[in-house]
């Protein structure tokens, strides 16, 4: 496992990550206690330190089962959740929330079983929030009080980065960035490693298309986001195949497995890719077993693609870019 700075923090984290969305829930059939517990241990043993949740997911299931990993190993890991969305439980309405944030900080920091949190981020904020100077002056305050060490700011569209990263305590950002949503590269990127922000890279495998074991005919359950939110009925459709159109994301899939490299799978293809952009600090795959865990991780140690770097785009302008590279501004 290789690893890279984080912002200024004197962190270095894993340059693959764990996003813990899938031991939460929204994809299908609930991960077993017993095979979350599996995957975080792998998680630990392949090298990764870095693990991303939020409140909302499986209503802090996810943060618990972190809760108990903190408590298994003597050694530095980085946890981050993310807040402003929660609603079950609670009266709050539906979207993001700011005023509630110690609310949400204080069962948070229940849930993961420790008296500060490494990095809180903001958890999809309207973009006039990310705005507004009292957003972060509330922030800076939880600092102080020493309930947070630092915060950031997980964002939908691009619009809301640049106006977070204005601000000089915002330490990192977290978007949707991946072979199928190139966008951030443009011009976020640099703006971001002028002011020494943070990118987590969330979504590297857009929800699983680009694994490339997913086809036409298979069926996803009720109660996965792949089936329920493809149109953006649940929440941001960016966040489900990446807001791809799942047939012409398979026309992608088969031109992209053409030019694999010996050895590689075509996840590992797409997290090197993102890889290869040095201002990405870490990318968080989640899994639903330990052996997803494991073939993620070894994408860090593979060989460089950046012969492929022209081929990738060419697919990408070919079947993705005119139906994604304008949205989500």
């Amino acid at each position: 496992m290789k690893f890279r700075k984080f912002s200024d923090l004197g962190w270095n984290v894993s340059e693959i990550g764990l996003g813990c969305w899938q031991i939460g829930w929204c994809w299908g059939e609930k991960v077993k206690d017993t095979s979350a517990r599996k995957l975080l241990k792998k998680a630990l043993d392949v090298g990764i330190n870095f693990f991303d949740t939020s409140d909302t997911y499986g209503d802090g299931r996810s943060e618990r089962f972190l809760s108990e990993l903190i408590k298994s190993t003597s050694e530095k890991i980085y946890v981050t959740t993310k807040l402003g969305r929660r609603i079950r439980g609670t009266n709050f309405p539906k979207g993001y929330k700011h005023q509630p944030m110690e609310e949400f900080i204080d069962r948070s920091l229940i849930n993961l079983g420790i008296e500060q949190i490494d990095l809180v981020q903001l958890h999809c904020p309207p973009v006039d929030i990310c705005k507004k100077k009292e957003t972060f002056e509330k922030m800076d305050e939880f600092v102080k009080r020493g309930k947070i060490a630092y915060y950031g700011v997980s964002v939908y569209n691009l619009s809301e980065a640049m106006e977070a990263i204005k601000f000089p305590n915002v330490k990192s950002i977290q978007l949707v960035f991946n072979i199928f949503r190139q966008r951030p590269a443009d011009i976020f990127f640099k703006e971001a490693k002028k002011r020494n922000v943070a990118i987590i890279a969330r979504g590297p495998l857009a929800s699983g298309l680009l694994g490339g074991e997913i086809n036409k005919n298979t069926k996803f359950p009720e109660n996965d986001h792949r089936n329920y939110n493809i149109n953006g009925e649940a929440f941001d459709v960016g966040d489900t195949f990446s807001g791809v159109n799942f047939e012409t994301g398979l026309k992608a899939i088969e031109e992209l497995k053409k030019i694999l490299p010996e050895n590689f799978t075509l996840s590992n293809l797409a997290l090197k890719w993102i890889l290869m952009h040095e201002e990405v600090t870490v990318v968080i795959p989640g899994a639903i077993n330990d052996l997803q865990v494991m073939k993620n991780a070894e994408a860090s140690g593979l060989s460089s693609i950046s012969n492929l770097k022209t081929k990738i785009r060419s697919i990408y302008e070919k079947f993705i870019k005119s139906d994604v590279h304008d949205r989500w501004q």
